[in-house]
């Protein structure tokens, strides 16, 4: 459906778990290549894709795992695909991202991404105003709210700082980063409004929340 030959991923992604897990998904075109002598020439030592295969068949590993981890990802696919469900895990995120852009709108400030469509539901990249260092705000709002905002990589570092909304995320810990965020930015002197980026995405997510602890049918407008 994807048309992808191999997807790859790690544990502290999506999953919500410490990094440590890398988890691949090969379709079989993918596995004939890798377990045909001479069909990739690629060399493989560690990882070689045909020792987990041998040894997963006994329900082993070919090196020692990590079963901690190993327990947290059993616990981690039952909370997203059982409890919640990939399609609500889907809208979740989105609903959480559409409030972070609001937010960065009503500080009068602009986003990485100029295009919509390229818009991600998973991260957002906030643009400080010029003459201001991004890292300033990154470094105020771990050192004095306790708060971790991700930093701009490579050519944007010092640029812009980044808002997360991926895992088990809800829209009160996004408004209480919205809040640091907001002293963070006031602190190093970005003329911004206190409270307006929290209260234009609280009332995005007043309006769109779905109740999901047991109200049943009540309307979150209700509430």
């Amino acid at each position: 459906e994807w048309d992808v030959d191999v997807a790859v991923t790690g544990s502290q992604k999506g999953l919500m778990l410490p990094a440590g897990l890398g988890l691949v998904c090969a379709r079989p075109k993918a596995i004939k290549i890798a377990t045909t002598p001479g069909a990739a020439n690629l060399p493989r030592v560690f990882f070689s894709w045909v020792d987990y295969m041998n040894n997963n068949e006994l329900g082993y590993f070919p090196y020692t795992p990590s079963i901690p981890l190993l327990f947290g990802l059993r616990e981690a696919l039952d909370m997203l695909v059982k409890e919640e469900g990939v399609e609500n895990v889907w809208k979740r995120h989105k609903r959480l991202a559409e409030g972070v852009r609001r937010a960065v709108a009503a500080w009068g400030l602009r986003l990485c991404a100029n295009n919509p469509d390229e818009y991600s539901d998973t991260v957002t990249v906030i643009r400080v105003p010029d003459g201001f260092d991004a890292q300033k705000v990154v470094q105020i709002a771990y050192q004095k709210y306790n708060l971790s905002l991700g930093s701009g990589l490579m050519k944007v570092r010092g640029k812009v700082f980044r808002i997360g909304t991926l895992g088990d995320v809800n829209e009160l810990m996004v408004l209480g980063t919205l809040a640091g965020a907001e002293m963070a930015m006031v602190d190093v002197g970005i003329p911004i409004k206190l409270g307006s980026g929290v209260a234009a995405a609280a009332e995005f997510y007043r309006k769109t929340s779905v109740p999901s602890r047991g109200l049943g049918n009540i309307q979150a407008a209700k509430i």
